[in-house]
């Protein structure tokens, strides 16, 4: 069955993100970071305000998957919480320091997730070798990958992304990275039957005062503070659109 997996950070963002017809929601938070941990009063909202799937992140801290042992720590930790407070999912990735499956970590991790689903984030495409690196994750039992095929997006990635569909006697491939409306039925139409999307836009503050020239931020960013990313409702129906028709050719 088709799905669409809607990456979200925030519970206002998965809100949106449901009522639009999503199939399954990535919680995370930190969009600058590409997403880490979402905190505790998200994930209590999360399972109390939502009806749909929903697999929370486990990421310590944005930059590398190659974690020191405080973060892995860290990721235990969260994964035994979000376990024990009753998701169905987890989505986590642990490389070492060549940039293979840190296999001894996903053991763990593995066995901490006890009848979770477990999604291995795109720390697949920052790995050494990816088909060997699929051959790992399937004999840990991984669900499913998210993958951009190891180029900065999904579309770029079709070639490595339709090699895996083909070769993968376990995890669902599941392209994310740029998925979009004008794009989505390429990953539908080439074996993929799970596609993840931010579906994202930026929206003004409801501020009407605003500080001039003070962020949140220490470094030369020019950042917006008074501007915050959000999920767009209209995409995802718009997807889940070409869902339904490549469905119905099918």
């Amino acid at each position: 069955m088709m799905k669409l997996e809607i990456c979200c950070y925030s519970i206002s963002c998965a809100l949106v993100a449901q009522e639009a017809g999503a199939d399954r929601i990535e919680l995370s938070t930190s969009p600058l970071d590409g997403g880490v941990t979402p905190s505790f009063g998200a994930l209590q909202q999360a399972l109390q305000r939502l009806s749909i799937p929903v697999h929370p992140i486990v990421r310590p801290r944005g930059g590398d998957f190659c974690y020191n042992e405080s973060d892995f720590q860290v990721m235990k930790n969260d994964v035994a919480r979000i376990r024990d407070m009753g998701f169905p999912g987890v989505v986590f990735g642990v490389l070492n320091e060549e940039g293979h499956i840190d296999r001894l970590r996903m053991r763990q991790l593995m066995s901490l997730s006890g009848d979770m689903a477990v999604t291995f984030h795109r720390a697949f495409d920052m790995c050494f070798d990816p088909h060997v690196a699929l051959q790992q994750l399937t004999e840990l039992g991984v669900q499913r990958i998210l993958t951009s095929g190891q180029q900065q997006n999904a579309e770029m990635g079709l070639p490595l992304l339709k090699e895996l569909v083909q070769a993968s006697q376990g995890p669902i491939i599941m392209p994310g990275a740029g998925v979009r409306v004008s794009n989505i039925s390429k990953f539908l139409e080439n074996g993929m039957v799970e596609v993840h999307s931010s579906a994202g836009k930026i929206v003004p503050s409801s501020m009407k005062y605003r500080k001039a020239g003070v962020t949140m931020s220490s470094d030369d960013r020019d950042l917006d503070e008074y501007s915050h990313y959000s999920v767009d409702g209209q995409l995802v129906e718009s997807m889940k659109g070409i869902i339904s028709l490549i469905k119905r050719k099918n």
